[in-house]
């Protein structure tokens, strides 16, 4: 029988726990994070042959360590921390946790549930996922930075400054300050200080964009073909989604994008909700493509025409609209997966 070894990983140290036929505890060991944390894991478990690891939140915390062991030839799975502590729950009655009693529980639901997702080593869908990332953080830290601008902008100019504002447009409003004490001669230089800022996240953000198209371009996706999908959506996609063989079915693609209801039927009354859960940075990639073909003509606005003209509101329309382009992404994906097969990174 495979030995399942269940990690419950640490900034600075994980802990392992391995169960045997019947679930039955063989051993457990903590180990410090360092470069040598692979070799003592790998000679703590040299006993057991046959044998697959399971670290919670393989995708995160886990991520370097799971790497790490993908890179020695080792079979991985990845627990999600919600299943995880589940398992904890219900074994031991309370909700008390310890190293070991999480890594146990990590390892009793790889133990227990053969589907969980196998840990590969990373690959250009990973490039695209960085680059998705940085361009989020980007654009948060400007959205920050110019509601502060426009604080001191407030206190400087009549009326403030217009809503949507350009560095260009803020510096002409700046230049034209006169400040009439020391307490306005400082909002003006702070104000100047956070342009700056502004000017330098524009220029991070130009470059995230080339690099997003450079990436994209190199994958060999068609995901740029379908209306609203720009190269910065197609990376955030992409980066999200991995590896398509994961998902059997465009069901099961819609399922982990949120962008399939929830069936939320009690005894006779059926009725479905709007899911809340899923990957909520691929939702909002779907939910920005989607919003821009209800503008433009073609197949997508059509749909999106003929759902109002059935009654429905422009929400539901719209969410409508998000299940069929999941769909559409779908079947793009699957295709490029054929033609256009993901390398493993440099």
């Amino acid at each position: 029988m495979t030995v399942i070894i269940g990690i419950d990983p640490h900034k600075s140290s994980h802990t392992a726990t391995a169960l045997g036929a019947d679930l039955a505890e063989l051993g457990t060991i903590r180990v410090r994070a360092t470069r040598a944390t692979i070799d003592q894991l790998l000679t703590w478990a040299a006993p057991w042959a046959d044998r697959r690891w399971a670290i919670e939140g393989a995708r995160g915390l886990g991520q370097l360590l799971a790497q790490r062991l993908v890179a020695a030839g080792e079979s991985v799975v990845d627990v999600p921390a919600t299943l995880a502590a589940r398992a904890r729950l219900l074994e031991t009655g309370h909700g008390r946790k310890t190293d070991h009693i999480d890594a146990r529980g990590v390892a009793l639901v790889a133990a227990q549930r053969p589907d969980m997702a196998p840990v590969t080593a990373d690959d250009h869908t990973r490039v695209l996922r960085l680059l998705a990332d940085r361009r989020d953080e980007l654009t948060r830290e400007r959205r920050r930075t110019m509601n502060r601008l426009h604080r001191h902008l407030r206190d400087l100019i009549a009326g403030g400054a217009p809503l949507h504002l350009s560095a260009a447009k803020a510096a002409g409003l700046l230049a034209k300050v006169r400040p009439g004490d020391a307490v306005e001669t400082e909002r003006k230089q702070m104000a100047r200080d956070l342009l700056a800022d502004i000017r330098r996240l524009d220029r991070a953000i130009a470059d995230n964009r080339r690099r997003c198209a450079t990436a994209v371009a190199s994958s060999g996706t068609s995901l740029t073909e379908i209306t609203g999908i720009s190269d910065v959506l197609a990376a955030k996609i992409l980066g999200h989604v991995g590896d398509i063989g994961r998902f059997p079915s465009a069901d099961h693609l819609a399922s982990y994008a949120g962008t399939a209801p929830i069936e939320a039927s009690s005894g006779d009354v059926v009725r479905h909700r709007l899911s809340r859960r899923g990957n909520r940075q691929l939702n909002n990639a779907i939910h920005l493509a989607a919003h821009v073909q209800t503008i433009f003509p073609g197949p997508g606005r059509d749909y999106y025409q003929r759902r109002l003209a059935a009654g429905n509101s422009r929400t539901e329309a719209l969410r409508l609209l998000k299940r069929q382009l999941t769909k559409a992404i779908y079947r793009v994906l699957v295709a490029d997966a054929v033609t256009h097969p993901f390398v493993v990174a440099a």
